[in-house]
């Protein structure tokens, strides 16, 4: 017999990837566990279900940025000072991505590429460790959200917040609703599809030169990459990323001061008198504006 519990979690992380860089992600999980009845004639109870799943999930997926261990851009140092570890993606072309974080801000996938194959794998191996003795499997199935208008990939960090959303490269997978005068635009969605398509969205106040990192990346200079450094209650992060795969605002970047610098933006660009901007953080949540001057 086998208990189902669709639309489980939602996985919000960045991966990285050898053709689009740093990609935000939002993956919707079902799951399937195969078993016996137990004393309660339940194979689990779904309460217990959901809540231990969920927390495993996560602990060792959601709100990091996943690894590509065995690909040949990848090297990983983990012998730093303060349990810090270092990740060079060295891509070609001056693309190079360049992180030190503490080891939690990661999820190292022992695999080529970052598929949902390789992260439904990985995260079977470690959920199964903690079944019940009646639960002879578990099945994963990873799904992106069905979306018909634009969307696009982001990655952020938030270095104010108490929890995991302080990791300075984890991300989402949003579209985005804008409206003149109340009257949806879908020129002005695709633009910001096309604006924010693989993007990693910075703070300006965590901005610093190159040379001003703790770790020496040989491969980089401020005239291709813009770098972030920055501590938070989990630790000491710092990044570097292309320059072209990078916005930098004047805002925090939580969604809803995405929303406000869409507004912002949008209102300079179109010169309408209304706008209103519902900006999304993954599935199913995000944040509304809307001005009259």
């Amino acid at each position: 017999m086998q208990l189902f519990v669709n639309d489980l979690t939602v996985m919000d992380f960045s991966y990285l990837c050898p053709e689009r860089g740093m990609v935000g992600e939002s993956w919707i999980v079902d799951v399937e566990l195969d078993g016996d009845l137990n004393e309660e004639s339940m194979i689990q109870d779904f309460a217990i279900v959901k809540k231990q799943l969920k927390s495993l999930i996560d602990q060792y997926v959601d709100h990091k940025l996943l690894i590509p261990v065995e690909h040949e851009f990848t090297k990983v140092v983990r012998d730093l000072p303060d349990e810090l570890v270092r990740v060079d993606f060295v891509r070609p072309e001056q693309k190079s991505i360049h992180l030190t974080c503490p080891a939690d801000a990661y999820a190292f996938i022992y695999a080529n590429t970052i598929t949902m194959k390789s992260v439904g794998e990985y995260l079977q191996d470690i959920l199964a460790i903690h079944l019940p003795n009646n639960v002879a499997g578990i099945n994963l199935s990873l799904r992106t959200e069905h979306i018909q208008t634009a969307f696009y990939h982001y990655t952020h960090g938030l270095k104010k917040h108490d929890g995991n959303c302080q990791r300075i490269a984890h991300g989402h997978r949003s579209k985005i609703h804008i409206y003149y005068n109340d009257e949806n635009q879908p020129e002005a969605e695709a633009h910001w599809a096309s604006r924010w398509a693989d993007i990693y969205i910075g703070t300006r106040e965590d901005e610093v030169k190159c040379e001003q990192l703790s770790q020496h990346y040989p491969e980089i200079s401020d005239a291709t990459h813009i770098a972030f450094c920055y501590t938070a209650s989990q630790g000491d992060f710092e990044l570097a990323i292309p320059r072209s795969e990078c916005e930098v605002i004047e805002l925090d970047t939580t969604v809803e001061c995405l929303a406000q610098y869409v507004l912002t933006e949008e209102q300079a660009r179109s010169g309408q008198a209304k706008v209103t901007v519902m900006a999304f953080e993954g599935v199913g949540k995000g944040a509304k504006i809307s001005t009259l001057s």
